[in-house]
């Protein structure tokens, strides 16, 4: 049944295609794997397999194989993506040997990309199981592993169907060891006699801690922001800035650095007139870079809106309280990524299936904002008690710091044995 519904699914993404930019980038990406894999993997290679969904996976993965590079030069690191987001933002990654598009996994897929690519291990990244791959690496022995995996109740896999109980299990049961996050996936799989298990926590962790070690200075964001207490608004949706912008128009000794998730010019300028009408001058980055004058005009707030790529992550160094959007859509993006800097971390409602949301939320390091009124409340709180926004920004720092080391665990569990 699973490959059925999978063929039926290929027949209509070749179809999107012919419609769909993004579906058809996926398609010509997964025609040419096959040509990059006889072009770029010798029969002699040693090769280590790391497989992530999109982006946010691939820096989960991302310790363990730059470790892996310095430690074991010996192995050349295959990287695929399944997601156009994640594959084309890292396709010309150099901690990886050859990066490229991961085929449908359809039987015949599985058994000539293993064929090709012939690897000795194979990681999985958090919610990556395919069932043909998988199966297929058993076969062959490949050690398989699941890195930061997550499992809840209500996923597919613990699901009761007609024709066999469980069946959706089968993926999970080939893998040789799996890495999880927390103490509720160990308990909820072990009560289905899936028992090879070590709890380490989140690999992402570590990663945004040597993001933070590593970040470079921005001196034009360090003018902007000089000596006056900053908002960062990272990853930011529109649900979002109707929230805070209004705000912080009421309290214009802070400045807003916002850095949307989707740049287009026309979020650019929607953002762009909401902030005029709340009384603001904003500055674009690129344009700062050209050389436009820094937002000054005496009585109004002053935003500046990252309008690239890549900076987020250093530029939270600069804050003083953090948003992290996508709590009113598809759920949160990148939480640790700011907490790391020990600032508290304020997101919408849609956070349930994040972990590092809620332990943050547990011990005093991020907040839950609803509406209008409950951000109102939080950032009231903050402004009006300096104390509490350094016991929150501190709180954050120390669950961040506290609960690092899972990438050390995972890799020499899985490459120095």
């Amino acid at each position: 049944m699973y490959t059925l519904g999978l063929y039926i699914y290929v027949l209509g993404m070749i179809v999107a295609a012919f419609f769909h930019k993004k579906a058809r980038k996926m398609v010509l990406g997964i025609s040419q794997t096959y040509i990059l894999l006889r072009r770029h993997i010798k029969k002699t290679d040693r090769v280590v397999w790391f497989h992530a969904a999109s982006l946010g996976e691939f820096e989960q993965g991302r310790p363990l194989m730059e470790r892996l590079r310095v430690e074991h030069p010996e192995y050349k690191i295959l990287l695929t993506f399944f997601s156009p987001s994640g594959y084309d933002v890292r396709k010309d990654y150099e901690g990886a040997d050859l990066v490229c598009y991961l085929p449908f996994d359809t039987p015949g897929n599985a058994l000539s990309f293993l064929r090709l690519a012939h690897p000795e291990i194979a990681v999985f990244i958090k919610y990556e199981f395919w069932t043909n791959y998988l199966t297929t690496c058993r076969r062959k022995g490949i050690k398989t592993y699941s890195v930061s995996s997550i499992f809840r109740p209500d996923q597919y896999f613990f699901k009761w169907h007609l024709l066999n109980k469980y069946p959706a299990l089968k993926p999970i049961r080939q893998f040789n060891h799996l890495f999880v996050q927390n103490e509720a996936s160990k308990e909820l799989l072990a009560e289905h006699n899936i028992t090879n298990v070590t709890v380490v926590g989140d690999t992402r962790l570590d990663r945004v801690i040597a993001i933070k070690d590593a970040a470079a200075p921005l001196p034009l964001v360090e003018q902007f922001a000089g000596n006056v207490p900053c908002f960062i608004a990272g990853s930011s949706w529109g649900p979002d800035e109707e929230i805070y912008i209004p705000y912080f128009a009421q309290h214009k000794d802070w400045k807003l650095i916002i850095a949307p998730h989707v740049i287009s010019e026309t979020h650019l300028k929607e953002i762009e007139k909401l902030l005029d009408e709340n009384g603001f001058t904003s500055v674009r980055y690129t344009e700062l870079e050209k050389g436009a004058e820094m937002p000054t005009a005496e009585g109004k707030g002053q935003a500046l809106i990252i309008n690239c790529f890549g900076k987020l992550s250093s530029i939270y160094r600069y804050g003083k309280v953090a948003l992290v959007g996508g709590g009113f859509g598809v759920g949160i993006h990148n939480v640790p990524e700011a907490a790391v800097y020990g600032i508290p971390v304020l997101f919408g409602p849609n956070n349930q299936k994040f972990r590092e949301a809620q332990a943050l939320k547990a011990c005093g390091g991020s907040f839950e904002y609803q509406d209008e009124a409950s951000f109102a409340a939080i950032m009231d709180k903050f402004i009006k008690n300096p104390e509490a926004l350094q016991k929150a920004g501190e709180a954050a720092g120390r669950y961040i710091n506290a609960n690092a080391g899972a990438a050390d665990k995972c890799f020499n569990a899985i490459f120095n044995q």
